[in-house]
């Protein structure tokens, strides 16, 4: 039986591919709050890269200050990777791996950037690098792994 979505006021499918049943209004609100996560992101990004800019600069050495750029680069990328998952959701609302994908760039967003922005400012905050420093790899396998996953779903296809 392949998958069906019944509009109307019935929004329960059934997907034999996952052998389950997937209430289509709660999938929808996921990716309207994933969206809204992600407008959020990026009002943070611009915020975050004009603070740099012009209140930390003075404050931070040009390696700090290349390091938090970064963060503000990357955050920038995968906010807009994350609108991408949002806007495909819309078209294909039967993508699971949608859902995978944009949770892995949330979380390579919070642990990679927001680490990034922690070592950065370390010498003002007083938090040590050693406990900062790991975090940064594990956000840039969340990273990776939305990024297969939003490949696999075009494999998918």
């Amino acid at each position: 039986m392949p998958c069906v979505i019944i509009s109307g006021k019935i929004t329960l499918k059934s997907c034999p591919k996952y052998r389950c049943f997937v209430h289509e209004s709660s999938t929808r609100t996921v990716m309207k709050y994933i969206g809204i996560i992600a407008a959020i992101s990026g009002l943070l990004a611009v915020g975050l890269g004009a603070f740099g800019a012009h209140g930390l600069k003075p404050h931070l050495d040009a390696y700090q200050l290349d390091i938090y750029n970064k963060a503000v680069l990357y955050q920038f990328i995968h906010t807009l990777a994350l609108l991408t998952c949002v806007v495909l959701f819309t078209i294909d609302p039967a993508a699971k791996g949608l859902n995978i994908a944009s949770y892995c760039f949330i979380a390579g967003i919070t642990l990679f950037s927001g680490s990034l922005y922690l070592l950065a400012t370390r010498h003002m905050t007083g938090l040590p690098a050693n406990i900062l420093g790991p975090i940064t790899p594990i956000g840039g396998l969340f990273y990776m792994a939305g990024w297969v996953m939003l490949a696999l779903h075009f494999i998918r296809k």
